[in-house]
């Protein structure tokens, strides 16, 4: 993925992205690295803070088993990759590492550090 730092998006914490990345209609991106051919639909957001809990630091799923790891960072987006498509009003928690291509459904929660929702 290649950062473009000329990238800008309708949020206060702005998102790098690639070329051909369509980010538009009323989306939140905030704390996030984003891949070149991205599309997001009207409405869809990625959050970069969790504020339903007492700790605040995001953990990822990685590296063998998919186990979760720590990022010592409070406020993380997501990385998404290449050609990546998320549906309308689709909500990316903390922490989602999305692979090329990946799809993700209108109206769906991706949290990764719950169960089953890699």
């Amino acid at each position: 993925m290649r950062a473009a730092p000329s990238a800008r998006a309708p949020s206060s914490s702005r998102p790098s992205s690639s070329r051909g990345t369509a980010l538009a209609h009323f989306n939140f991106v905030g704390d996030s690295v984003i891949g070149a051919g991205v599309n997001m639909e009207a409405g869809s957001i990625v959050c970069n803070h969790r504020n339903e809990r007492a700790a605040k630091e995001i953990f990822v799923r990685s590296g063998e088993g998919w186990a979760l790891q720590p990022t010592g960072c409070e406020k993380f987006g997501a990385l998404i990759g290449d050609g990546a498509r998320i549906g309308a009003n689709a909500v990316l928690a903390p922490g989602a590492l999305l692979r090329p291509g990946r799809v993700v459904g209108r109206a769906s929660l991706l949290d990764q550090e719950l169960p089953g929702h890699e």
